[in-house]
């Protein structure tokens, strides 16, 4: 198994000195990073130093979503864990809009085109970004510092030619069309959530994945989806 290095924000320093070590030492393929850390997204300045060193060592940068989070403004160090719905697992359905936060953040910023070497890897399809594209962009000169417009077509092609994009989750029969509006099935890997989500229901999103895949593209491009697509981002 090839693997990604978790690398421990908001720590920057001991951030750094994971990249080298997972890098050099251990094998790794990439780093994984937290769609927030702490309440702080990863587009944020304090970060920069993360991401350029990630671009200088050409590597792979995945995102998972976590539980949103909310810093102190009075207390930087105190972070409380938040939930939007009580009673509502945060998977369901607050991921989803952690992870569009997330992507928000890392192309609002500049991050992205700052960091060309990087290639981005985003989970669940893209999550709820695709949507709500257009919505970001019309308002990426309130976001940037600076005022700075990233239009839709920008984006877009940032989305790619720099990121994929796993389907864990649920990605048929319908949010999957919402990202083929703006990448191709090059972009997509397949992705299980496994073992977070439990074996019975794995097999089952896989008979849906299956059966989306072949209705939607038809085997080759299955086949592509499956392995092929993984083996070229991995240079395997």
């Amino acid at each position: 198994f090839l693997f990604f290095a978790s690398l421990p924000l908001p720590d920057v320093e001991g951030s750094l000195d994971e990249i080298h070590y997972a890098l050099d030492h251990l094998g790794a393929v990439g780093s994984q990073i937290l769609t927030n850390s702490h309440g702080i997204y990863p587009g944020d300045p304090r970060f920069i130093p993360v991401f350029d060193k990630l671009n200088e060592r050409k590597t792979i940068v995945f995102f998972h979503p976590t539980r949103y989070h909310v810093q102190n403004p009075q207390d930087p160090s105190s972070v409380q864990r938040m939930n939007p719905q009580p009673g509502v697992a945060s998977p369901v359905v607050e991921f989803m809009f952690d992870s569009t936060r997330s992507l928000m953040s890392l192309l609002t910023s500049g991050t992205v085109t700052r960091c060309p070497n990087i290639t981005f890897m985003v989970c669940h399809c893209g999550t709820t970004f695709p949507p709500v594209m257009a919505r970001i962009a019309e308002c990426s000169g309130f976001l940037i510092e600076g005022g700075n417009q990233i239009s839709d077509e920008e984006i877009k092609t940032l989305l790619q030619s720099r990121f994929y994009f796993d389907l864990a989750g649920v990605p048929f029969p319908d949010q999957v069309h919402g990202l083929l509006r703006i990448v191709d099935s090059s972009r997509l890997l397949y992705g299980s959530d496994y073992p977070f989500t439990g074996a019975p229901l794995v097999e089952a999103l896989a008979k849906r994945m299956d059966d989306g895949l072949e209705t939607t593209f038809g085997p080759a491009v299955k086949r592509r989806v499956y392995s092929d697509n993984a083996k070229k981002l991995l240079g395997i």
